[in-house]
């Protein structure tokens, strides 16, 4: 059974950054980090690949559809939380009288 390593974003991050700025070679980086060297060149096609999508409007629109998300999702439970408590009050008005 092969057990895949996991690596934390910010480890890709250091790593990509070092790669782009061609300092060191991939198998330095390689023997560096202990990442096997296709991986690595995976992972800079992965974000050269990605970067014309980062200036384009559907990368802005995806945005703003997260931000109108969150926003509708906080109201929903704002209203919730109303809605709760004019349950407890009627609750507490129906048994009292």
């Amino acid at each position: 059974m092969v057990v895949r390593r996991r690596y934390p974003p910010d480890l890709k991050r250091k790593v990509i950054l070092e790669m782009l700025r061609e300092e060191k070679t991939i198998a330095q980086l390689s023997s560096e980090y202990g990442i096997h060297p296709s991986q690595l060149k995976k992972w800079r096609t992965m974000v050269i690949d990605g970067l014309p999508s980062l200036f384009t409007d559907e990368q802005r629109a995806i945005e703003r559809l997260k931000a109108e998300h969150s926003k509708e999702s906080q109201d929903l439970y704002a209203q919730i939380g109303r809605l709760t408590t004019e349950l407890a009050w009627l609750k507490k008005i129906w048994h009292v009288a």
